[in-house]
């Protein structure tokens, strides 16, 4: 069975940093592009941050480029997303997920059950 865990989340004042990580069980997903996705309460869920296996290049939304860092772990089968200078509007449930291909944008096909990041004084 697969599975894909997240942790890290939590609460952080604004400016403050988190880092979330993400294991992957069940299969490798080291010739796979992951991916960091998030759903703020009342908004759809979007795209944060991805990255290739070949390569390791890497795409980010427009709102966390220059704050957030993407990197992966082939050999332990982790992906994690490095969360600095967050804002409130940061806020949202963070979800790990696994592309179909090595590429940016790709279908997902499995996705974690979220971590929950809140950013609040």
């Amino acid at each position: 069975q697969v599975q894909l865990v997240e942790s890290g989340g939590g609460l952080v004042q604004p400016g403050g940093s988190l880092r979330l990580s993400c294991a992957a069980s069940g299969r490798t997903f080291s010739r796979n592009a992951m991916a960091w996705f998030r759903q703020a309460p009342g908004k759809e869920r979007e795209f944060v941050a991805g990255i290739r296996w070949s390569g390791g290049s890497t795409g980010y939304a427009d709102f966390v480029k220059g704050r957030f860092t993407i990197s992966r772990d082939n050999a332990k089968n982790t992906v994690s997303l490095q969360m600095n200078s967050l804002k409130p509007e940061d806020t949202a449930v963070y979800y790990c997920a696994a592309a179909r291909f090595d590429d940016l944008p790709s279908p997902y096909d499995y996705w974690g059950q979220g971590t929950q990041v809140t950013v609040s004084s």
